[in-house]
């Protein structure tokens, strides 16, 4: 089920995986593009036991004492000097602020009496030169000291004809899987925090219990629907279950939820796609109707009062209860405000409170009207 969640955010942050993956190509092309080239010349050097040891147990000897890496190790070390740097600069006379531009390091290879000196910099003869020149001057240092064992070349350096670095095709590899793997982890980091935004976000506009937009949420949406078609038909209704009113603070949330479940499926099913639902108060829902009269609210509140005339079966807590809803309603006209509208859409829903004629009221606002609003009630 993790698993399946994980894919569903990389799906849904492919964009960011993408970015990631062409920023990595970018910044990889650019490094490539804009890096100085370097060379590695090597040379290689072997260490035997000198022709000067005439005697075989001395020879043997030789060859027990050099079988000792420590002794190798030294070779190295002694190559890696700065006696030796400095002596390799005098021989080649070249200057420290140029010399400084290459490095090199001597390492032994493994299981064996060789050593391999390394040296990297932006110009390939003179890396090689460098390399040959620390191993003359190792050379003449090393077999002055002792007549034991003899320390010679075994390759010298030759320019190299391609540059060690940087390389093209590795670099866009690595800025490939880099840009992959961080993608994936940005992407899952952002839906992450996306997702407890969301909840924060509809926290703000959506009614916990139902589901639906809540009572200030609603307003706003029918303050920003009126200027925007000032001259077009718009409709609210407040739709009032009153068989709640002794029932919501008794019933436990879960029949309070079915309740509500039903109520809000209700609603649904009678209003158009563009119709909005919200919850006006705790056993209040209010509907906006946009480009209908209202003629035409009048007979979808009265479906709805209709639908909601069914009794609903709460099992397993064996409660029935009746919504007994009334609906009141408001046609906009005359360049209402939207507390105006609203206002007067519960206006009408008291008079269906008081009415014994019917449970819908719709009052149709217009300049005609010198002494108040039209009231059209249902039987």
């Amino acid at each position: 089920m993790e698993i399946r969640l994980y894919f569903q955010m990389l799906r849904r942050g492919w964009w960011i995986i993408l970015l990631t993956i062409l920023a990595a190509l970018a910044a990889a092309l650019a490094a490539t593009y804009l890096a100085t080239p370097q060379y590695t010349a090597v040379a290689r050097f072997i260490i035997t036991p000198s022709n000067a040891l005439v005697n075989r147990s001395d020879v043997l000897s030789g060859l027990d004492t050099l079988n000792s890496q420590s002794v190798i190790a030294t070779y190295a070390e002694v190559m890696n000097s700065d006696r030796i740097y400095n002596q390799m600069l005098a021989a080649l006379q070249l200057q420290p602020a140029l010399a400084k531009a290459y490095n090199y390091k001597a390492t032994v290879v493994s299981n064996s009496s060789v050593l391999e000196l390394s040296v990297i910099g932006p110009n390939p003869d003179t890396a090689a030169k460098i390399a040959n020149a620390i191993g003359y001057q190792t050379i003449a240092f090393s077999n002055g000291l002792n007549q034991v064992f003899t320390f010679a070349f075994l390759d010298t350096a030759t320019p190299p004809v391609n540059p060690s670095s940087p390389q093209p095709l590795l670099n866009v590899g690595l800025a490939l899987a880099l840009g992959l793997i961080i993608g994936i982890v940005l992407a899952i980091v952002s839906e992450q925090l996306r997702i407890p935004l969301e909840t924060f976000r509809q926290r703000l506009y959506l009614d916990n219990l139902t589901g639906v937009y809540n009572s200030r949420y609603f307003s706003r949406l029918v303050e920003d629907e009126l200027p925007k078609n000032p001259h077009d038909q718009l409709s609210v209704g407040i739709v009032e279950l009153n068989g709640l009113r002794d029932l919501f603070e008794t019933l436990p949330i879960t029949g309070l939820q079915k309740v509500f479940q039903d109520v809000t499926d209700a609603l649904r099913r009678e209003l158009r796609g563009n119709d909005v639902i919200g919850r006006w108060n705790d056993i209040s829902f209010a509907v906006m109707l946009p480009n209908t009269p209202g003629n035409a609210a009048y007979s979808i509140f009265e479906r709805i009062e209709v639908a909601l005339s069914q009794p609903i079966n709460l099992q397993p807590l064996d409660i029935v209860v009746n919504l007994d809803s009334h609906i009141g309603g408001a046609e906009y006209r005359d360049s209402m405000s939207a507390p105006e509208l609203l206002e007067s859409a519960n206006t009408a829903l008291e008079q269906a409170r008081r009415s014994n004629n019917g449970r819908v009221h719709i009052s149709e606002n217009n300049k005609r009207a010198a002494k108040g609003d039209r009231v059209i009630s249902a039987s």
